[in-house]
């Protein structure tokens, strides 16, 4: 008989779907070890944000088919443990999309009227019409951080109110944030000019503690900030001194780097201008009920032998595939990577040209690793195998696939990707050598040969004395060291580029002197 595991409480409906196709076993509050002793009973287990399901559990799980959680993120399944074993793991990325920015259109409506300290204050016999008196948002401008389903219904609603919307997202064209309604801008502009700013953005090496005392200080002192987006984006810290000196008007945070949030957290001392909620974003009767129908759903088709619609892992290629594929795919999310930080965001159109042995591989897999690569940067671990392609027909970036069979120039085929944009273009190709090793081997269009490190530099300069040594002095200077060199050109003294692997990421000041050095055309800080 198959069987269904339901670690975490589901709404009922969810349930009733389930038992369509299965016995359901409902079992809550289990630790690891003891989800390890049962879970080889079950062909499905269904959970939400509490039950933690670690590699040992998916190690002990001889039976489980798929994984499925009942919310938008995956942070307590180990991934690419099921992912090794062949397990699915689905979500529900768009169930609580309008729950998450309903909520954030109610905090910023509750900061400019000053529910709160009102309903308190009546609550205590007060009358206080004059000292509550807030701001309409009719007219204001809202600056909305991250342009994704929520962000974009966010600013939807906020236009529809009367708002002038701009919003920063370097992965939305600007057709696509046209249609939108929203004008496009750089977060620093955008956090200036702005009356409310929202966040709506991933929580990702490059967003965390990006909210700190330098951006904040660039608002006007009359603007009031909103997170329910991801905890971490907003250094806590920060947000509470500036509040406490005045420096903006007010904040509500919906989510926190640690949740609950602690007792001493310097949140709970500010003593006025701050809502604080406890993570209430997808907390409404409707959002719990869709995503429990949406992952039940999902189960229910792939045990019937159906494909899942949200699977954050691999579908649909066997073992063999996989192993034969694995360092091309790794190939071409390392390209998509690189050719995103390269670009800056905002590709319009990205196309990818399948070389040789590369164009006798099934082509779909790979390029949906360059769209996973070129989007990691905006959404982080949101970003998967499965939802690339409609991520990037979401943010307007129009897709090209091209096959040349005849590659002589390298024996197993090389990968070449060209983005295009507002800001121009660039081009990235690399290949697989014959032990497995990855090469990058031009950019754009210019030769170099090297290995993709985890820290690089990229240059785009003149080919004459003198560059190379002060970018090496300055690096120096920072004590950041540099591992290796690659430089490539097509003539003597002409433009060239320059690649150098480096031990540390280049901090943005440094990457701005290095800017400033007569002769640098461009320069790129890329992580990958």
């Amino acid at each position: 008989m198959t069987k269904v595991l339901v670690s975490d409480p589901i709404d009922q409906a969810g349930i009733d779907i389930l038992t369509q196709v299965a016995q359901v076993d409902q079992n809550f509050g289990l630790s690891s070890d003891q989800l390890k002793q049962i879970i080889n009973d079950y062909d499905a287990l269904m959970i939400r944000s509490g039950t933690q399901v670690t590699a040992d559990v998916i190690l002990e799980a001889k039976k489980l088919r798929i994984i499925g959680r009942a919310g938008v993120g995956v942070d307590n399944v180990d991934v690419p443990a099921a992912t090794r074993k062949g397990v699915l793991v689905v979500n529900s990325p768009g169930g609580n999309t309008i729950a998450a920015a309903e909520h954030a259109l109610a905090m910023l409506l509750t900061l400019s009227r000053n529910i709160p300290q009102a309903n308190s204050s009546m609550f205590a016999g007060g009358w206080d019409r004059k000292k509550y008196v807030g701001n309409e948002l009719y007219k204001k401008t809202l600056g909305v951080v991250g342009l994704g389903k929520i962000g974009s219904h966010v600013a939807k609603v906020a236009n529809a109110m009367g708002m002038e919307v701009i919003g920063y997202d370097p992965f939305v064209s600007a057709e696509r944030a046209q249609k939108m309604q929203v004008r496009l801008s750089e977060i620093n502009d955008l956090f200036k000019t702005s009356d409310f700013v929202t966040l709506h953005l991933p929580r990702t090496k490059e967003t965390e503690n990006l909210v700190d005392m330098n951006l904040i200080t660039q608002m006007k002192p009359t603007a009031r900030l909103v997170n329910c987006a991801r905890g971490g984006i907003i250094n806590e810290s920060d947000l509470a001194k500036a509040l406490e000196l005045g420096l903006i008007t007010g904040a509500a945070i919906d989510v926190y780097a640690q949740e609950p949030l602690s007792e001493n957290s310097p949140l709970r001392s500010v003593e006025k201008g701050l809502v604080l909620t406890p993570h209430l974003g997808a907390s409404t009767v409707e959002a719990q009920q869709n995503v429990a129908i949406d992952v039940a759903e999902q189960i229910r088709d792939v045990l019937l032998g159906l494909p899942a619609r949200s699977a954050v892992n691999i579908p649909g290629l066997s073992a063999e595939i996989m192993d034969s594929l694995k360092p091309h795919l790794q190939l071409a999310e390392t390209l998509g990577l690189l050719v995103s930080q390269l670009s800056g965001g905002q590709i319009q159109k990205l196309e990818v040209r399948l070389q040789g042995e590369f164009a006798q591989h099934p082509s779909q897999p790979l390029v949906i690793a360059t769209l996973k690569g070129l989007l990691t940067i905006a959404l982080g671990d949101k970003i998967n195998y499965v939802n690339a392609s409609l991520e990037a027909k979401g943010r307007g970036i129009d897709v090209i696939e091209i096959k040349d069979e005849v590659n002589p120039e390298f024996s197993g085929g090389s990968l070449q990707l060209n983005s295009f944009s507002d800001n121009g273009g660039h081009s990235v190709s690399g290949t697989v050598f014959g032990d497995g090793d990855l090469g990058i081997t031009s950019i754009d269009e210019y030769p170099i040969n090297f290995v993709p490190s985890r820290h690089m530099l990229f240059t785009r300069h003149r080919d004459m004395p003198g560059i190379i040594g002060q970018i090496g002095s300055m690096l120096g200077k920072h004590n950041v060291n540099i591992a290796s060199m690659q430089v490539g050109r097509r003539i003597v003294r002409g433009e060239a580029v320059m690649v150098l692997s480096i031990d540390d990421p280049i901090p943005s000041e440094l990457l701005g002197s290095i800017l400033s050095i007569q002769g640098i055309n461009e320069a790129h800080s890329v992580t990958l």
